[in-house]
């Protein structure tokens, strides 16, 4: 897979979250995910019990609140859906705040924002204290299909590849007085976007040749194994087994 791969959600750390191996914890967030999503929307006191659970594994792996929560704005579009859907769904009326709103709406929304918020906080969790490379590491001793390993590795190094030409690009149009102020400069803009294409097509046609040219046959070599020993997958159960246990009286209760 290459040298190791750093990326911002990443937080450099040795904790015992940190420490276990990489499909441990690609399982463990995958169940919990399957568990928070398969309660029951009213059991409101469930939700609030997988969000304490978070809060446990971000304060043994040593990850800030701040930085967890600031990672969180990708859920905004979906805080946004959320909050139209008391007005546009259909069905019996109540007023909150002096509005009229639906009350299958409001559920709705609270289903969104609840599952939602916590399937992504899992997700800053893991990306927070693992490593792109981990995480491919993972996936392939998961049995992922190989190719969509591939895939997945190729997209995020070439993905700064491309960022880093957009850039040179970008400092090359300021350095001859470039400054996109209104529709005009759209123009030069479609320009560049043209030729960053081509650029980047043409360098992955020559990654490519480089790699058939030395043996390359549609699989990559493994180079590290990952193995976990049973105290680790024990470890990175508590997690899901916790909330199961949650949901399964969610749905008693």
């Amino acid at each position: 897979m290459g040298a190791g791969h750093a990326h911002k959600l990443y937080r450099q750390g040795h904790s015992p979250v940190h420490d276990l191996p990489p499909h441990c914890k690609l399982a463990a967030v995958f169940c919990f995910v399957l568990v928070v999503v398969s309660t029951p929307r009213e059991a409101m006191w469930a939700f609030g019990l997988y969000a304490a659970l978070l809060a446990a594994v971000a304060a043994v792996a040593r990850i800030p609140a701040g930085f967890l929560l600031k990672r969180l704005v990708v859920e905004v579009p979906f805080v946004a859906f959320a909050l139209l859907m008391p007005f546009v769904v259909p069905g019996e009326q109540t007023t909150v705040l002096g509005l009229t709103v639906s009350v299958p709406g409001l559920w709705g929304a609270w289903n969104v924002l609840a599952k939602a918020t916590l399937g992504v906080a899992a997700s800053v969790l893991l990306a927070s204290t693992t490593e792109l490379r981990a995480v491919l590491l993972g996936l392939q001793r998961l049995k992922l299909p190989p190719l969509l390993v591939q895939i997945a590795s190729f997209m995020i190094r070439y993905g700064d590849v491309v960022t880093d030409e957009m850039r040179r690009m970008a400092i090359a149009r300021r350095s001859r007085g470039f400054e996109a102020r209104g529709v005009r400069q759209w123009r030069v803009l479609a320009a560049s976007a043209g030729a960053l294409f081509i650029r980047s097509y043409e360098r992955g046609e020559r990654v490519h040749l480089a790699m058939v040219s030395r043996g390359y046959t549609g699989t990559m070599p493994v180079i590290d194994e990952v193995t976990a020993e049973r105290t680790q997958w024990a470890y990175a159960a508590t997690l899901p087994v916790l909330a199961l246990a949650i949901c399964l009286l969610g749905w008693t209760l």
